[in-house]
C-alpha cells in the first residue's frame, strides 16, 4: 500500500478517535445512581412508579453539555455487557430515555419477573467514562 494512503488512513482514524473521545464525558468520582423505588425483590402491580436517585453528580436534560451532569436511562431486562459504552444509547423497549431530566416515571410491564438497571448518559446519551450505573434489581409484576 502506498505510504501516503497509509498516513491518510492513520490521520483519519486518529482524528476520529479524538472526536469520539471529546464526546465522552468523565463522571465525577464517587457518583452513584440508584432506585429509590421500587426495591429489589418487590412485587408490583402492572403499572407502577419508578423513582431514580443520583448522588455526586447533577441531572441535566439531553443536549445540555454541563460538566458532572447527565440524564437517566432505564435498562429493562437488558444485559449490560451487550451495551457499547462509547456510543449513544439507542431508544428501544429495553432502554428507556429520560432526556428531559426526569427523575421518575411510571412503567407498565407484563406479568412476570423483570430486571431493572439505571445508567446515566451524558448530553449525547453516551454513558460517562467510568459509567454511572446502578445495581441491577429484580421485580415481579403480578
Amino acid at each position: 500500500m502506498n505510504k501516503a494512503i497509509v498516513l491518510l488512513i492513520l490521520g483519519i482514524f486518529s482524528s476520529t478517535t479524538a472526536v469520539a473521545n471529546e464526546l465522552i464525558s468523565k463522571s465525577a468520582d464517587g457518583a452513584k445512581v440508584y432506585f429509590i423505588t421500587p426495591k429489589n425483590g418487590q412485587v408490583m402491580n402492572g403499572e407502577f412508579k419508578v423513582k431514580f436517585g443520583l448522588s455526586g453528580m447533577g441531572v441535566a436534560p439531553a443536549g445540555s453539555k454541563v460538566e458532572n451532569t447527565g440524564h437517566h436511562h432505564i435498562l429493562i431486562n437488558k444485559d449490560v455487557s451487550k451495551i457499547d459504552f462509547t456510543m449513544p444509547l439507542p431508544a428501544t423497549d429495553q432502554i428507556k430515555h429520560f432526556g428531559g431530566g426526569q427523575t421518575e416515571t411510571v412503567l407498565k410491564l407484563p406479568k412476570g419477573e423483570h430486571t431493572l438497571q439505571l445508567l446515566l448518559g451524558n448530553y449525547l446519551h453516551i454513558p460517562h467514562n467510568k459509567p454511572v450505573i446502578s445495581e441491577k434489581i429484580t421485580i415481579t409484576v403480578k
